[in-house]
């Protein structure tokens, strides 16, 4: 079973999306929509990469409800920078963020929290990934950012993935 569908959820999800657009469960569609379902995991399956070791699930669950916080939280705070821009201009800038993370999985994961938390922006990691640099939005105490980063979304992706 896993030699002919190696990602029985892609497939479930490509199937189901070939018929939401083509708006059609004729006979010709629905064999077109298998095939590619059937097909283009197994093309695929070369460029995936291997599964991540996923250590503490309630590390895990702990860290998804603080980030969905940061991301109300930060999104208000954006608002309100953006509605007193004329009278208070954000105070935008770049931020080195030395990194203990090694694990491809881990920083992964890092780069998606920090696009999805307004205000923030992923901008370049160190070849030798030691050191990420961020922009953020409107920044007071750069070391307060650099403890609540830490704290908030590294140490529990070092738990969870190393």
């Amino acid at each position: 079973m896993k030699r002919w569908l190696p990602s029985p959820w892609l497939s479930l999800g490509l199937f189901g999306g070939w018929l939401l657009l083509t708006r059609s469960t004729s006979p010709g569609q629905l064999l077109l929509g298998l095939l590619v379902a059937v097909v283009m995991p197994l093309l695929a399956q070369p460029l995936r990469p291997r599964p991540g070791p996923l250590r503490r699930i309630g590390v895990l669950v702990r860290l998804i409800l603080r980030v969905g916080r940061d991301v109300l939280r930060s999104a208000l705070d954006v608002a309100r920078g953006v509605l007193r821009s004329r009278r208070q201009p954000p105070r935008g800038t770049f931020v080195v963020v030395p990194l203990a993370l090694r694990d491809e999985h881990a920083l992964a994961a890092l780069a998606m929290i920090t696009a999805v938390v307004p205000g923030t922006v992923w901008c370049e990691l160190a070849p030798d990934r030691s050191a990420l640099l961020m922009h953020v939005f409107d920044l007071d105490d750069e070391a307060a950012f650099l403890a609540h980063f830490r704290t908030d979304y590294e140490m529990p992706l070092k738990e969870i993935f190393e």
